[in-house]
């Protein structure tokens, strides 16, 4: 049935899995899908929406690598907003709302139309291995199927445990059997595993709600999108998500059925996601508040289907209906489904390479949750970058991987293999040191090239990018090079508080004061006859106002990133003997020896190793 040798096998179809497979094929490989389910794949098992803070960036970088998610996050959404824009540009992050039937649609023809790329459905039980050497898979059914590389993305189907109050049962996602087998054999093999738990709300009729008793929160006025491909387009038409609240009297419901909940009375005994955690969790851990919000968000444009998104429960159903009753707009609430909440192994990823190749066995790659992560968006970026590189592997090329200041995807996976995670870890800005470098504004700009010399991006999306950093570096030029009089610079500056001029003065000065805007500089008019005679876009006119106005910030921390990056570049030997080193701390050495950093730079950075025992390091190696 299956005579070839397959380059790469993808188990599992969510984002991970999708994303995997598309760069794998994309890059030349000989790619199959394999799933147990065809017709959930890309599902957005919990959420409907793509983005958010941090997650926007990391959908912005997927794209500007060549990957899939950032153009089918712009055909399926049905709302867009940019977070965080009362901040600086760092951390701004954009979000939308997706219709989830037509996500998962557009992800499953992109794929089908994607060269190099075929598709079994079937349960993966087990690898073929030799000599710690992975060479293809094996199905329920018996078959063997032949690879020289293989991706595991098995979200939470690893022996994955449903809970609904004091009611559990075997499930990958509600409706859907658990996958097993793989984790008992990794095991034989020497890989450590764990357990994990994540959960997810109920799903309620649109029609049975009271909106007007709720606060709409409506999308962006001028709405923008995710791809920098143009064969994506801005939302013209949007529809609202609301916002309403819990109360004290919905609390008091829920805790009566607290002594029937898993979380409480100790059928759940794995950790859960800390940043977005259970209703029930939050009204236990933060008794002190009177309410908590609740997003209502629609799971597409013609479905009454809703997402009750802040409600997230394992408590019994019965219990949740009554406690969404007692909230305002839900009096007359009818439920789709309860929410549950889901037990699934994972793989602590200190095992793994920067590649997101395992240690132990060769030509294995884990990505997605298996990996103890959460979110739609972390997941499809290892998959990207494990696709990526178990095409290169095949192809005999070059590794590829993202430094800490290059990408918010290096900042992930350097956290998970150097740090590991023992709770569902989640992206933030706070997480990245040069958040100010890794923008969303700028992801083309900083990986597109990357993308293209390793056979991903496109030409013409880095013809794109080029065109945009030209345009953008002219006009901030421009900027520098043209002088405003007293008599038009000064009613701008009066309008807006800020100290007048006395004599002409050039307008990258008068622009990079704080409270002056690019909307107040576009009032100058030689700077709109530039924008008119050069046909610059929005994408083009926010670049460059952002390097006027963070042109210091930006500058002092990619000095640092320079400075610090040095490390990255002095190599640690392949299976250094750390016990030879006495003068080290006895905590540095285990640590340094289990996760076998590759430099001095990763080292650095796990936990229980000092600057001190970097010193003693640097020393022992000569440096």
């Amino acid at each position: 049935m299956f005579n070839e040798v397959y380059d790469v096998i993808v188990v599992g179809a969510g984002h991970a899995g999708s994303e995997a497979a598309a760069a794998a094929a994309n890059m030349g490989s000989k790619t199959l899908l394999v799933t147990m389910s065809l017709q959930n794949i890309a599902q957005m098992s919990c959420n409907p929406a793509m983005g958010g803070i941090a997650k926007g960036q990391i959908v912005r970088e997927i794209d500007a690598l060549g990957g899939y998610s950032g153009i089918v996050s712009d055909t399926s959404a049905i709302q867009f907003k940019m977070l965080n824009k009362s901040k600086g540009p760092a951390m701004w992050s954009p979000r939308v709302q997706s219709d989830r039937m037509r996500f998962a649609e557009d992800w499953r023809l992109l794929l089908e139309g994607t060269p190099n790329l075929d598709f079994y459905q079937e349960m993966v039980s087990g690898l073929l291995v030799e000599n710690h050497k992975v060479v293809g898979v094996k199905t329920s059914l018996g078959i063997k199927i032949r690879s020289k590389s293989v991706v595991l993305t098995n979200g939470t189907f690893l022996n994955g445990l449903i809970h609904i109050g004091d009611k559990n049962f075997g499930g990958g996602r509600a409706g859907e059997k658990a996958a097993t087998g793989i984790t008992e054999q990794l095991v034989d093999l020497g890989f450590e595993s764990g357990r994990m738990k994540t959960g997810t709300p109920p799903r309620v009729d649109g029609r049975s709600l009271d909106y007007s008793k709720m606060v709409e929160q409506p999308g962006d006025e001028n709405p923008e999108k995710f791809s920098y491909l143009d064969i994506t387009k801005p939302l013209e038409n949007q529809r609202s998500c609301h916002m309403t609240y819990t109360s004290l009297e919905v609390h008091d419901l829920l805790r009566e059925g607290f002594d029937r909940s898993p979380m409480f009375n100790g059928r759940i005994k794995s950790l859960g996601p800390r940043y977005c955690p259970s209703i029930e969790d939050k009204i236990n851990r933060f008794a002190d508040k009177d309410r908590h919000q609740l997003f209502i968000e629609p799971e597409g444009w013609k479905t009454c289907e809703v997402y009750v998104n802040g409600f997230s429960t394992s408590l019994p159903e019965d219990v949740q209906f009554k406690a969404l009753r007692s909230v305002v707009g839900f009096e007359n609430v009818k439920f789709f489904r309860p929410g549950y909440a889901i037990e699934y192994d994972y793989f602590p990823p200190t095992q793994l390479k920067h590649t997101l190749e395992t240690k132990l066995v060769e030509g294995l790659y884990f990505a997605g949750q298996i990996n103890g992560t959460t979110g739609y968006e972390e997941a499809a970026s290892q998959g990207l970058m494990a696709g990526i590189n178990a095409s290169l592997k095949t192809q005999e090329k070059e590794a590829f991987t993202l430094r800490r200041d290059e990408a918010y995807i290096g900042v992930l996976i350097d956290d998970l293999i150097t740090k590991g995670t023992e709770e569902p870890y989640r992206m933030f800005t706070s997480r990245a040191e040069y958040r100010t470098l890794l923008r969303q504004d700028n992801a083309d700009l900083r990986l597109t090239p990357k993308g293209f010399s390793i056979g991903l991006a496109s030409e013409k999306r880095l013809r794109r990018m080029e065109q945009k950093h030209n345009e953008a570096e002219k006009f901030v030029k421009f900027f520098s090079d043209t002088s405003v009089k007293p008599e038009e610079a000064n009613p701008v500056l009066e309008s807006k508080g800020s100290a007048l001029v006395k004599q002409s003065d050039k307008m990258f000065k008068i622009f990079s004061r704080p409270n002056i805007t690019i909307d107040d500089i576009r009032k100058f008019e030689a700077v709109e006859q530039y924008i008119q005679d050069n046909n610059l876009d929005n994408e083009v006119i926010e670049q460059a106002e952002i390097q006027v106005k963070y042109s210091g910030y930006i500058a002092k921390e990619k000095n640092n990133a320079d400075k610090l990056s040095r490390l990255e570049y002095v190599k640690i030997p392949e299976n250094f003997d750390y016990s030879q080193i006495k003068s080290m701390s006895f905590e540095a050495r285990e640590k340094l020896k289990k996760i076998q950093p590759t430099t001095v730079s990763q080292a650095s950075r796990i936990s229980g190793v000092s600057p001190n025992d970097i010193s003693v390091l640097l020393v022992y190696m000569g440096r």
